[in-house]
């Protein structure tokens, strides 16, 4: 009886989170069929791990979207790069990228890549994985405070990437190469 119930409750909990998760995930991979298969095994460890969940120690959703970040960490350490030789771009076709399987724009995701991956990593849980500020600071052991500066500072910097040039010439590739210009001066 206990194992039909806990399979009972485990199934709810993940038709209620399920697309919280993928939108974490793919909000990280920018690629769909890779965010798919990433939440599919976020949820095959969470089930594995079920009976150790402890609602004393955290909700569901922190809980799973712990369980992401880690099956994140581990699917690009397992990700190994392979040296290519020369290749013809000629001789290349056009393929669409991940941004447009997505309907994300190439601009925000050229902004975003401007962020450092902590900043990128928290607004991916705020706005991927709809976690609130205080959820987010308990799962990555920051300051509720440091979180809102940080989703703070990171939108301002994607409005300034991303805003339209102005007559002084202040568009997206102008601002990334003050912004990269002021990261090597160490700023």
């Amino acid at each position: 009886m206990q194992s039909k119930r806990s399979e009972n409750e485990f199934a709810r909990v993940y038709e209620e989170h399920v697309w919280r998760v993928y939108g974490f995930i793919a909000y990280r991979m920018g690629d769909r069929d890779a965010a798919e298969d990433l939440t599919q095994a976020t949820f095959e460890r969470a089930l594995r791990a079920w009976s150790r969940f402890d609602r004393r120690r955290g909700s569901e959703r922190t809980w799973l979207l712990a369980i992401a970040h880690n099956v994140l960490v581990d699917h690009h350490r397992r990700r190994r790069p392979t040296v290519l030789g020369p290749i013809d771009e000629n001789a290349l076709g056009s393929v669409p990228g991940p941004e447009q399987r997505l309907g994300g724009a190439p601009e925000l995701l050229e902004a975003l890549g401007a962020l450092s991956e902590r900043d990128r990593e928290i607004l991916a849980l705020r706005y991927g994985g709809d976690l609130t500020g205080p959820e987010i600071a308990e799962l990555l052991g920051l300051s509720v405070a440091n979180v809102h500066q940080i989703v703070s500072r990171s939108l301002r910097t994607l409005r300034g990437l991303l805003e339209p040039p102005s007559r002084s010439g202040s568009g997206l590739s102008d601002a990334l190469r003050r912004r990269s210009g002021r990261r090597a001066l160490g700023k």
